[in-house]
This record gives C-alpha cells, structure tokens and sequence, in this order.
C-alpha cells in the first residue's frame, strides 16, 4: 500500500474541499437486457452526461481479479513502479496530473490501447496483471460499441455504427486508465475533503468507468451542484466526453467529474477511453442537425487532443471549437 507523509500531503492543502457531500439516489440507471435500454441511454445523455449500466456481461469474478492484480501492482516499491514514468503521455504517474501543474491524491497507469503494454520492466510478477489488463481492455471497447449503437438507435440515426465504428477502428486512439488513490487517514481526524483528481470533462467519445467499493467519484449537475455518485463494484459508469458532445450538436453534454480522497479506504477505478482515429474529424452529425445551425468549428481529434495537452483539467477545452454559446 501506498503511504503519503503528512509533510507530503501539506502540498495539497490547496485543494482541500470543506463543501458537505450530497449522495444521490437520481443517477440513471440503464439495463442492457432491457429492449427500452437505447431510449433510456438518450436521456440519460441529454440530462446528466452520465448514466450507470446493470447486466452488462462482464463476470464479476474477471472485475475482481484484475482488481486484485492492480492492488498488488500499487503496492510495489515506488522505485520499481517509476520505471515506467514518467507518463509522456503513457506509462506511470504519481501526484502531477497532465504537464501543467495539476495534482492530484493519485497514482496511476496511462495505457494505449493500440499495443501491449510493455510490463516486462516490472519483472514476470507482474505478467498475470498485464494478461488480465489485455482482455479487460477487448471487454470494455465491446461494452462500449454495444453502448454506442444503442445510442444511436434511441437517436433514430443511421448507419446504427456511427460511432461505434470510430472506436472499432484499427486505427483508433483509444487509452485505459487505472487510478488508484490511497486512504488518506489524516483526512478522517479533519474532516476536510483532499481532491485526488480535479473536476474536468473526457475529450474523447465515451468513458467507461469501474471501480471496488469506495466512494469519492462525484459528477457536476447542469446547476454546478456537485453530487456523489455511489460505489458499486458490479456494474459501470459511463461518461459522455467531448467529442460525443460536439457530434451530437450539444444535445449531449461531456459530464463534469472528480474524485475525492477517502480518508478510510483506499480506492482503485479502471476506466476505458474510447477514442476515434487521430485523423478522424469530429462535427455535428448532418443527420442530427435538421436546419439548426451548428454550434461546432470542425476539428480533427489530433487537434483536439493536442490542445488538451496545453490545458488544465477544469478548462473549457471546447470553448476554442465553440461557433456560439451552447446552452
């Protein structure tokens, strides 16, 4: 397990939180099995950006072991984990978020999708994690076309891939995640809240989200009320990102989130970016436009991952591509 020091953790205090949380009962819930699941899935995306997914397919058994695996990876010698840090952008990172002074009361693995991560640094103990890692990450880009195409159905567009097809790709610039954010006791005698990871929306199309038992995953209402989303190891939590957000017009709105430090437990989230082609460009789709005029400039994901690169978390990254105001 990962040990901050107290002295360590004065650097944060400038992102120390005293706000009371709000745990809410409203977060939309979608039923894979379920044939109203695609209509759903659309209002979900209209009114929050976020929705939570049940009898999705993934076996609970595989979750739990990668879970298991990440743990013990987090608790090797900082020494040998920063073998693969640090991150530009992949690889490991503790603390600095991005490479314009954004931190956080994290540690992390940035992974590509497009190649096998190279674990061999860390030594055989670690092969078990990468092979786990390497099916979670075919599951999740599954979950997230059948997801994407169901999207498109309640939208009533065609062809019915239209997203799902960027992700697809062989080409597509897709990433995986893995935080791991360790307790924080002195938290817990304060009672103040430390961010482990700052408020900020995905650039790419659609995240999918998973993590164990431990609270501290917050979403941003359209009120900037922020609200806690409950934990539950079962099931996944998805997030629209920018991109979906342009191709929709702004029907659909990238949800703002974060993640507070628990001063009890330690929390370990894996999530699942699915990005289009660096090449692909991003604009709202013609067959959802019908006469309005686009809020949009069209840009390509390169460009747009690049600006991300130049920016903090809490920006407004969209703001640059905006023709006028979204509402």
């Amino acid at each position: 397990m990962v040990l901050l020091s107290k002295s360590t953790s004065e650097q944060f205090s400038y992102v120390r939180n005293n706000m009371p949380t709000t745990f809410s009962s409203t977060i939309p819930l979608v039923d894979l099995s379920k044939p109203d699941a695609k209509n759903l899935i659309v209002k979900a995306c209209e009114d929050f950006g976020f929705f939570k997914v049940i009898n999705h397919g993934i076996p609970i058994e595989a979750m739990s072991q990668l879970e298991f695996e990440a743990f013990k990876f987090f608790s090797l010698p900082l020494k040998e984990k920063e073998k693969g840090g640090p991150p530009n952008p992949f690889g490991y990172g503790n603390k600095n978020i991005g490479l314009n002074r954004d931190v956080g009361w994290v540690e992390y693995l940035l992974l590509t999708t497009n190649e096998e991560p190279n674990f061999s640094i860390y030594g055989k103990h670690t092969d078990k994690f990468r092979c786990l890692l390497n099916d979670y990450k075919i599951a999740m880009r599954n979950m997230a076309c059948e997801i994407l195409d169901l999207m498109a159905e309640g939208l009533k567009i065609q062809p019915k891939n239209v997203f799902s097809k960027l992700v697809m790709d062989k080409q597509s610039d897709s990433a995986f995640r893995v935080n791991h954010y360790p307790a924080c006791p002195e938290l817990a005698l304060n009672g103040e809240n430390l961010i482990g990871f700052g408020e900020h929306t995905d650039p790419q199309i659609i995240s999918l989200l998973r993590s164990n038992n431990t609270s501290g995953f917050q979403i941003s209402l359209r009120d900037g009320r922020w609200i806690s989303v409950p934990p539950d190891h079962s099931s996944f939590f998805i997030n629209v990102g920018d991109s979906l957000q342009v191709m929709t017009n702004g029907r659909f709105k990238s949800v703002r989130h974060r993640v507070l430090a628990n001063g009890i437990n330690p929390r370990l989230s894996m999530i699942y970016f699915g990005g289009p082609p660096l090449s692909e460009k991003i604009a709202p789709l013609p067959s959802l436009m019908k006469g309005k005029e686009s809020l949009y400039k069209e840009f390509t994901w390169f460009e747009y991952k690049n600006s991300t690169y130049g920016s903090r978390l809490a920006d407004n990254r969209l703001g640059h591509y905006e023709r006028i105001a979204a509402s």
